[in-house]
């Protein structure tokens, strides 16, 4: 399983519930108490998120944190 490929599938996950809410990555960092370019790695899955930090980010997002995880590695083909 290729963990780059895990990163960038979850960062694509945090950008679509993002842009779902009508939030900018400034209005998602002020939210969740994070710095912008901190999200915008996550993004581009170039950051390792911390389980803290998962707790701020589904808390800005008003979902629960499970859901934050709740991206499908299977059907994307990561190995």
């Amino acid at each position: 399983m290729s963990e780059v490929k895990i990163l960038s599938l979850f960062g694509e996950h945090v950008k679509r519930m993002r842009t779902a809410k009508g939030y900018s990555q400034e209005q998602l960092a002020a939210f969740a108490n994070l710095d912008r370019t901190y999200i915008s790695g996550i993004e581009r899955g170039q950051r390792n998120v911390s389980l803290i930090n998962l707790f701020k980010l589904a808390k800005a997002l008003d979902v629960p944190t499970k859901q934050l995880l709740d991206f499908d590695i299977e059907s994307n083909n990561v190995q």
